[in-house]
């Protein structure tokens, strides 16, 4: 269902989360940007915010409560900033900010975690590859979430000093494999037909377990290209070639490595979005968790310093595939777009010339988001249209415009 197929004035139940180090700065942001997107396409947002994360092991003793965990069931889609910081970093407490992420994936039946990077042509400056290697990237990795090393059981270290022993098992299940990788087949076929499956095959069992259940779910799609890619070798080919990938399916540990070595093709991790998707329907779409792929990075929370753009790509991911506004999403990603070819640039993103930051303007957290939500709203006079595309790399922008997004909600 659509704002296009008749939900004019709706209001949609979200939960903010906006967790730890920048978390706050960035969360409140993307708010601001799904407010003039509101305004804009005649939709309201009633928000709902919960303290996860280091900030709910502070205020609670638990990093989340069950009501937490229930306000997220009960609404149409989660937006969060980020968990954790070196406040909460003893491994050995019996709490961590991140167990709230792992509630939530179990809790929620959050299964695939999906990562879209494409370069836009004005960042090229700021990423340390040639630009050569840049034309053409744009891929989707798709990292299972809720099996491998994260969920295993682990004991921790024991013995004396010089002789300690731990354990760590990565588990992996038939069912879980073959639920990531269908959906993968499905989004690649909704692409341009080719899909990396990554894997440790030489080594694990569970990798040589993946990559049978991929390759027997692959005779259900004889139009998708399917490559095996050992895990070491993908990331080397992922700084090499970047463009040669469409979408890559990994498990938990090897997906969250590989996402965030791609994150340097776009320039900073800041600037790229994901969201958590299972089986979960609301009355509007596919519930999901969406947030930016950085950490907390607390050395710069609450300084105006912070890169917003992956939370507000984060956010227009949320509006199109758990609400159904295309239209709202596709406007939210064009005015990311826009603001970048105007010249704005946050710290992490500046680039590395002299001559390309001459045209440039240097902007902190809120003026970037300003800029960005300046360009959401509509022109005065034309409430609500949607201006006509000129050509302009923002009209062809696909961070996060996944053609697939049908495929998607009709899949779970």
């Amino acid at each position: 269902m659509t704002a296009e197929a008749g939900l004019p004035g709706a209001t949609y139940r979200l939960v903010a989360i906006p967790g730890d180090g920048v978390g706050p700065d960035v969360v409140a942001a993307a708010k601001r940007v799904l407010a003039a997107a509101g305004a804009r396409f005649g939709f309201g947002i009633a928000w709902h915010d919960i303290v996860v994360g280091g900030a709910g092991i502070d205020a609670h003793g638990v990093p989340i409560r069950p009501d937490d965990l229930a306000a997220c069931a009960d609404s149409d889609a989660i937006l969060l900033g980020a968990v954790g910081g070196p406040k909460w970093d003893d491994p050995t407490a019996s709490v961590r900010p991140e167990q709230a992420l792992f509630a939530m994936r179990g809790g929620l039946g959050l299964f695939a975690n999906l990562r879209p990077v494409s370069v836009h042509p004005a960042l090229v400056p700021a990423s340390p590859l040639r630009p050569e290697l840049l034309d053409g990237v744009d891929m989707l990795i798709v990292r299972e979430l809720t099996g491998g090393l994260y969920f295993g059981a682990r004991s921790e270290a024991t013995g004396p000093a010089g002789a300690r022993v731990a354990h760590d098992l990565l588990p992996y299940s038939e069912p879980e494999v073959a639920r990531v990788a269908r959906l993968a087949f499905e989004l690649a076929r909704g692409r341009r037909k080719k899909l990396t499956s990554v894997d440790k095959a030489n080594v694990l069992a569970t990798s040589r377990l993946w990559r049978t259940v991929v390759h027997e779910i692959a005779t259900e799609y004889p139009d998708v290209a399917l490559d095996d890619r050992l895990v070491d070798a993908c990331a080397m080919q992922l700084l090499r070639s970047p463009a040669s990938f469409d979408v890559l399916v990994t498990e938990n540990l090897f997906g969250d490595i590989l996402s965030d070595e791609a994150s340097v093709l776009a320039g900073s991790l800041g600037m790229l979005p994901s969201a958590s998707v299972g089986a979960r329907r609301t009355a509007h779409g596919l519930q999901g968790l969406y947030e930016p792929i950085h950490g907390s990075a607390p050395d710069i929370a609450g300084q105006d310093l912070a890169n917003p753009i992956g939370t507000i790509l984060s956010a227009a991911m949320l509006l199109r595939w758990s609400l159904g506004l295309a239209d709202a999403a596709a406007a939210v990603e064009r005015a990311v777009a826009d603001a970048l070819d105007a010249g704005y640039r946050t710290g992490d993103i500046w680039p590395r010339s002299a001559a390309a930051a001459d045209a440039c303007t240097r902007v902190g957290t809120v003026a970037m988001a300003d800029a960005i939500v300046a360009r959401v709203r509509p022109a005065a006079g034309q409430p609500g249209e949607e201006p006509p595309g000129d050509g302009s790399p923002g009209d062809d922008l696909d961070v996060g415009t996944l053609v697939a997004t049908s495929q998607l909600l009709g899949l779970l």
